[in-house]
């Protein structure tokens, strides 16, 4: 699952790739919590599948988008 997290004042966007039996709904349900105006949190944590964990901090969060990992196929092949 990719997910795309665009911050304020900053034109780059962070893209992770994250292991494929993340589920969705829990993701969505942690990224709304983090981004809680009144809740606990106020570093959006991720891990990608690789085991590297993202920090952004939640008040800087423009847009997160979550999508499928698309087959990206190279060169000829069908």
């Amino acid at each position: 699952m990719d997910v795309r997290i665009g911050v304020t004042h900053n034109p780059k966007e962070i893209t992770l790739e994250l292991a494929d039996d993340v589920d969705r709904d829990d993701l969505m349900s942690q990224i709304g919590k983090a981004l809680d105006p009144n809740g606990p949190t106020t570093v959006l944590w991720l891990t990608d599948k690789r085991g590297r964990s993202v920090g952004v901090p939640a008040d800087r969060v423009a847009y997160v988008d979550i999508g499928v990992v698309e087959d990206r196929r190279i060169g000829f092949g069908s």
